[in-house]
């Protein structure tokens, strides 16, 4: 992770993060439309993380702390959104409900909803899921999904598959990007240079 001072003793222009930062820091003085943020750098200071997560999670924080400047996108996510699982079928949940860090069964983190859902359908397509019972599209009257119709779909709106073994193949497809529960009851260290849980 890494941040763009400006005079010092100031709220950093611009938090960001990446896997090689001399490529990256480079690519922003390719940017025309950053000229007025590199025109203001005094310094540059950096973080390191253990891996990706890690440095997604300090970044979140510290931009949400910290409100650099230039970090619009961001600085407007006031929320995460995971697929979950439970007794109900598919939901969402969002990280500002009670207890979201200490769920089990949740599926991926995104920005928002709506990349949640396409992340779904891009499930779905490729594990020939029923969108239907996975709450992407409404049937009325108990018809079956559109994909069924063109042969997207293996039949569980159709009684041609079991939802029992749909919805074993909705959980394989889900377990590449099921969220670890976090095992501790809060941060495992303090300090500006620790990996938080800061959701």
């Amino acid at each position: 992770m890494y941040q763009f001072h400006g005079e010092e003793h100031s709220v950093p222009l611009y938090i960001g993060k990446s896997v090689d930062l001399r490529t990256r820091v480079l690519s922003h003085l390719r940017e025309p439309g950053e000229a007025r943020m590199l025109s203001q750098t005094r310094r540059i200071t950096h973080v390191r993380t253990a891996g990706d997560l890690g440095a997604q999670l300090l970044e979140a924080h510290q931009i949400k702390t910290l409100q650099p400047l230039y970090n619009r996108k961001l600085r407007r996510t006031h929320r995460i959104c995971s697929i979950a699982l439970d007794l109900g079928g598919v939901r969402y949940a969002f990280s500002n409900e009670p207890n979201f860090r200490l769920r089990t069964n949740l599926y991926g983190l995104f920005g928002s909803k709506m990349a949640a859902m396409d992340k779904l359908r891009a499930l779905a397509d490729e594990h020939e899921l029923c969108c239907a019972r996975i709450g992407l599209e409404r049937t009325p009257g108990g018809r079956p999904c559109f994909r069924h119709s063109i042969g997207r779909c293996r039949g569980a709106c159709a009684g041609k598959e079991t939802g029992r073994d749909h919805d074993e193949r909705l959980l394989t497809a889900l377990r590449g990007i099921e969220v670890a529960k976090w095992p501790y009851k809060g941060r495992v260290m303090a300090g500006a240079a620790a990996v938080l849980y800061a959701i």
